[in-house]
């Protein structure tokens, strides 16, 4: 079999994207699992490193875009990609937020989440968490959170488990209000919307077990009692994952018809050019997606 080819995006080119590329293109553990094959914007002008800006946000994009349509063509067989910038985005009216909503839109699909997968290190257990809304202010948290939604994470959620290899995955609800709601005293959602997801996704067929109290749920993960912890929203996820697997943990799109990871950190624009950026995330993100492709291949 030929070896797998993965895409590496530099992300916004203004920031630490084009440094932690090269250093993952040539990175050992890279090249013992895949071809990889950066994609660069063609032209750096109106770009001065270390600043956020209009030219920035749409050279991301240009290259974004020409390493989606190379995958959609199987010139490479996944991407991975650099952190691009919000703001620079705004800032060059590009109308996504970031990858995740752009990356849909390419790929032509409604419904996509954010997982986050930090691999077994040590005596630390894999943990895999996905957010069942993501950049959207908190206050509009539980008019977000349906029953159909959650229901859907659940599933998508334990079907990218099992591309991973993961024959049952066991999927664990977080709760939405501190202790779960402690049975309506502290909130209904977990009565009116979340256990109804989890009765959805088991009638499907998913092991899925919740809502949790959220701040027990994922130590009772990295103690291998789930296979995986569905968030509610953005920080409860993301401070587990950080906490536990900074720079080793990788985000990934589910729900896409192509291969995309991305790294767990943002451009750091006030380090960039300075050469002291650790490119660790990003390669964790390329050998997830080789073994993806892999398994897809």
């Amino acid at each position: 079999m030929r070896r797998v080819r993965v895409g590496i995006t530099v992300g916004d080119p203004a920031g630490i994207g084009p440094e932690i590329a090269e250093k993952a293109r040539v990175d050992p553990r890279v090249l013992a699992v895949c071809e990889p094959v950066v994609f660069a914007p063609a032209s750096l002008d109106g770009i001065r490193i270390g600043e956020e800006s209009a030219a920035g946000g749409r050279a991301a994009y240009d290259t974004l875009l020409r390493a989606v349509e190379a995958a959609k063509r199987g010139e490479v067989d996944a991407i991975a990609t650099a952190p691009l910038s919000k703001r620079a985005f705004a800032l060059a009216d590009i109308p996504w937020k970031g990858h995740t909503d752009l990356l849909a839109h390419l790929c032509g699909v409604e419904h996509v989440r954010m997982l986050f997968y930090a691999a077994a290190h040590g005596d630390r257990r894999a943990l895999c968490v996905t957010l069942a809304t993501v950049h959207v202010p908190l206050a509009d948290v539980p008019r977000l959170l349906t029953t159909t939604e959650v229901a859907r994470t659940i599933r998508m959620t334990a079907e990218w488990l099992v591309g991973l290899g993961v024959k049952t995955p066991r999927v664990a609800l977080a709760g939405l209000n501190p202790h779960a709601g402690e049975a309506g005293l502290l909130g209904h959602e977990e009565d009116t919307v979340l256990r109804p997801a989890v009765a959805a996704a088991r009638a499907e067929g998913v092991e899925a077990s919740g809502p949790f109290p959220a701040d027990t749920i994922f130590v009772r993960a990295t103690r291998g009692e789930f296979d995986a912890v569905v968030a509610c929203y953005h920080d409860q996820g993301l401070i587990p994952v950080k906490l536990l697997a900074f720079g080793e943990a990788v985000n990934v799109t589910v729900g896409l018809p192509i291969i995309r990871t991305s790294v767990d950190h943002g451009t750091a624009f006030d380090i960039a050019g300075r050469g002291v950026a650790d490119h660790g995330s990003l390669v964790a993100a390329i050998l997830l997606a080789a073994r993806l492709a892999e398994a897809r291949i």
